[in-house]
């Protein structure tokens, strides 16, 4: 095996020599500001990103069902197994570039027999030779990596694995909040059919008493009409109701990765919306750039692509090659080490002289794409900042708008109970009655989507946040 040895000295001492072409990746000087703009005086903590509450902000609802549900997409969710093979992917196609750094050492063997006939011996029978021969050997191969062609594409591959764990990190982040969306649409759906059913209930009793005082000559057709139509309008409302309950049942069952009903019978009791707790947490600006995978994914994948100009930039210089074999052969397979050894080294350069200007044209195509890939990124922390930006308005608004529409349905409820009072004393019309109702009934719909807004505001921040992104941690190292 001395032929290798030689090739191993001088690989080593050209790559020691070697330089990487092609710009270093420095990652983008954003600025972040000092503070949100929209952050309420009132109601936000503002402390590290790690903290509990907002790594794992679902658990602060309090809702083992809810719990239970994220649990369970977390495992059988067919989207996070579709990231989740990516990863494995991007891994795979790292190894695939690293091992470009080593030489492709091969073996051979072979065995051959072979048979003729002369013509005729003297007694002029056909003569049959039997002939055999044996061979086997070694060869390598190695391109020396003089320009840091691989060493780029080793770089963009680390930098592809990092972006694509990203990705599966963000798909995991948006699952959350969809899971638990989904479940307060679950809740919320449910509240809204509760009060629409009391509702009608207090509306067929309306229509009862109405039509007995008409039957009684105290009012008029037409109260029994007005009150009819109010009641049919009620009842018009609870399949829409119902309709929405089971779409969001639906898309909890496939999130959590089963077939649409699977959930209905465990989520048929009624329960009430997750309160959303009273103070939230919230980090600062730069810490959204650090935790949001989405971000960090973006400025990976402009990591990769500034590695691919210097993967373009190297083909425009000489590329080397080491190889050399060693083969023996022999007439007798016992004897193959011992017959006819060969051995071979050389050397193999090749330099591009004319391609029309092709190879440069790549260089621009890459640089291009640099620039395609700093634009998103810096277009993914600007839409981040704004999703941030827009949810913490949306939750301190919804906070005050629940407040009057408290107040509101309290004196809902005192109207109507007062205009029935007087209708049954005669000292109003039925119209008084039916505008009250109407009123509840709106003002008390309201205040259970409201309900079920402020809780999902909370998510929605959570999820613009980035929180969530404990569940799965970062596994490459190196940028």
């Amino acid at each position: 095996m001395s032929v290798f040895r030689p090739l191993i000295v001088a690989a080593v001492a050209m790559a020691l020599v070697g330089c990487a072409v092609g710009p270093d990746y420095r990652p983008p000087q954003t600025v972040a500001p000092d503070e949100w703009h929209q952050l309420p005086q009132t109601g936000v903590r503002v402390e590290s990103p790690d903290a509990p509450s907002l790594a794992a902000w679902w658990t602060t609802l309090n809702d083992p069902q809810l719990n239970e549900l994220i649990e369970r997409a977390l495992a059988e969710n067919r989207t996070v197994k579709q990231a989740y093979a990516r990863v494995v992917q991007a891994r795979a196609q790292r190894a695939i570039a690293g091992a470009g750094f080593w030489p492709n050492i091969g073996a051979s063997a072979s065995g051959n027999r072979t048979e003729s006939e002369s013509n005729f011996n003297e007694r002029g029978e056909a003569v049959t030779t039997v002939g055999e021969s044996y061979g086997t050997g070694f060869s390598a191969s190695w391109e020396l990596d003089l320009f840091g062609g691989q060493r780029r594409s080793y770089e963009a591959a680390t930098a592809q694995l990092a972006a694509t764990e990203a990705d599966l990190r963000d798909v995991l982040v948006v699952l959350l909040g969809d899971v638990a969306l989904s479940y307060v649409g679950v809740r919320t759906a449910q509240s809204r059919l509760e009060f629409a059913e009391r509702n009608l209930e207090s509306q067929r009793e309306a229509l009862d008493i109405t039509r007995w005082r008409a039957q009684a000559g105290l009012t008029t057709v037409l109260d029994v009409e007005q009150a009819n139509t109010s009641y049919e309008q009620t009842r018009a409302q609870i399949p829409l109701l119902e309709s929405s309950l089971v779409q969001n049942m639906n898309r909890l069952a496939v999130l959590t990765g089963q077939p649409p009903g699977a959930l209905e019978a465990s989520l048929q009791q009624r329960k009430p919306i997750p309160i959303a707790p009273v103070d939230i947490v919230a980090g600062v600006p730069a810490d959204v750039l650090r935790r949001r995978p989405d971000i960090r994914s973006a400025e990976r994948q402009l990591a990769a692509q500034t590695a691919q100009v210097g993967v373009a930039t190297a083909a425009l210089y000489p590329s080397l090659s080491l190889n050399g074999s060693i083969s023996w052969q022999s007439l007798t397979a016992s004897d193959l080490l011992d017959g006819f050894r060969n051995e071979r080294s050389g050397v193999s350069l090749s330099l591009p002289l004319f391609n029309g200007g092709a190879l440069r044209q790549n260089i621009r195509v890459q640089n291009a794409l640099v620039d395609q890939a700093l634009a998103s990124y810096e277009s993914v922390v600007l839409a981040a900042y704004e999703e941030v930006e827009n949810a913490l308005y949306a939750w301190s608004s919804e906070q005050r708008r629940h407040q009057a529409l408290v107040e509101a349905v309290g004196s809902g409820r005192r109207a109507a109970e007062l205009a029935r009072v007087q209708y049954n004393s005669g000292l109003v019309d039925f119209e008084t009655v039916l505008t009250a109702d109407r009123q509840l009934l709106s003002l008390e719909d309201s205040l259970a989507i409201s309900d079920g807004e402020m809780t999902s505001n909370l998510i929605r921040l959570y999820k613009a946040l980035g929180g969530g992104w404990s569940v799965f941690p970062t596994t490459t190292t190196g940028s």
